[in-house]
């Protein structure tokens, strides 16, 4: 065999290397690109998951907000309620007296 062709045959086995080393770079390439995208997907789910949770806590806030309200709302009537009877008294009794 001739230096020609031993540098030919060198020269074919270094392409079908790199042939081969291309291929499994551009497999890598679509595995990360695959990853990169279910990483996007479950960001996007998770941000989802995150504006409800946050809509579900502020729907609860304000319920317990008005929760809050209508005890107070029921205990200023039942003091302005107690108030109407005392002045009520007040009146029976002054009445009484003249």
């Amino acid at each position: 065999m001739s230096a020609n062709e031993q540098t030919i045959l060198a020269f074919e086995t270094r392409v079908r290397q790199m042939i081969l080393h291309f291929k499994q770079l551009k497999k890598e390439n679509e595995d990360l690109l695959a990853q990169i995208e279910k990483g996007k997907q479950d960001i996007a789910d998770l941000q989802a998951k995150l504006t409800q949770a946050q809509n579900d806590y502020n729907s609860l806030k304000m319920a317990k907000m008005m929760q809050i309200t209508d005890g107070d709302l029921e205990g200023a009537k039942a003091r302005v309620t107690k108030m109407i009877k005392t002045v009520n008294q007040c009146i029976a009794i002054l009445s009484d007296e003249q």
